[in-house]
């Protein structure tokens, strides 16, 4: 994986993460789920990033 590749997998990523978020602040507001699963769902999904992170690190070509 070479820098420009990480690069538009990071952008990617990014914008993945700020859909899900938007999507859960849409849900918690109509009440679909609480403040409570809110919270450990985001605090999963940034789990996720920063392990894909991590892998994507090792994995870039110097």
């Amino acid at each position: 994986m070479t820098q420009s590749q990480r690069l538009k997998y990071s952008i990617l990523i990014s914008l993945v993460v700020l859909g899900i978020m938007f999507g859960l602040s849409y849900l918690q507001n109509e009440g679909v789920i609480s403040e409570k699963l809110f919270q450990y769902i985001a605090i999963g999904v940034a789990v996720v990033v920063v392990v894909i992170n991590g892998v994507m690190r090792r994995k870039v070509k110097a």
